[in-house]
């Protein structure tokens, strides 16, 4: 299996989109209705991935596997409601598809986006996760993100609990 990391460009919006909904249904669609997914899914389509791309706030890296995109990650401007006096980003979304997890994809992906991060003069790296996904959890304590706060993550109407966490990069 070959595995590449590439700079994600305009023309990687319908992918992204794909491995986005995809992996979000895979883990969490069992915990909504599917007026709430419905909504969520369809808050945010191709024209938003191809403007963030376009965008220099934001920072896009994408994994392929015999190249087919199957992961990306996203860093964006810090959105969540935290109070730092130090240059923060936010770790938007780190998604790899189902049947390539467990396949090293996602360590590369997160090196690159702490180092990308340092490059861009952050000195906090934030994100969020769900509460209860903990395969992502105990990847992000083995990077050395803790536990600062909570945060209403809304899927439609639905509010899902998840955690504020900070790494001091």
């Amino acid at each position: 299996m070959t595995i590449s990391y590439r700079a994600a460009t305009s023309a990687d919006a319908a992918a992204l989109d794909k491995i986005f909904d995809t992996s979000f249904c895979d883990t969490f669609a069992h915990l909504y209705s599917a007026e709430n997914l419905n909504a969520f899914l369809s808050s945010f389509g191709i024209a938003d991935w191809e403007a963030q791309l376009g965008d220099p706030a934001y920072a896009f890296r994408i994994a392929e596997v015999e190249g087919e995109p199957v992961a990306f990650v996203k860093l964006g401007p810090l959105k969540i409601p935290v109070e730092t006096k130090r240059p923060a980003i936010l770790l938007d979304q780190l998604y790899v598809l189902k049947d390539h997890q467990g396949a090293g994809i996602a360590q590369p992906l997160m090196d690159w986006a702490l180092d990308e991060a340092r490059a861009r003069g952050a000195e906090e790296m934030y994100l969020t996760v769900f509460v209860e996904n903990h395969r992502a959890r105990r990847f992000y304590d083995r990077y050395g993100f803790e536990a600062v706060g909570r945060y209403d993550f809304m899927v439609g109407n639905h509010a899902d609990e998840d955690i504020i966490m900070r790494k001091t990069l």
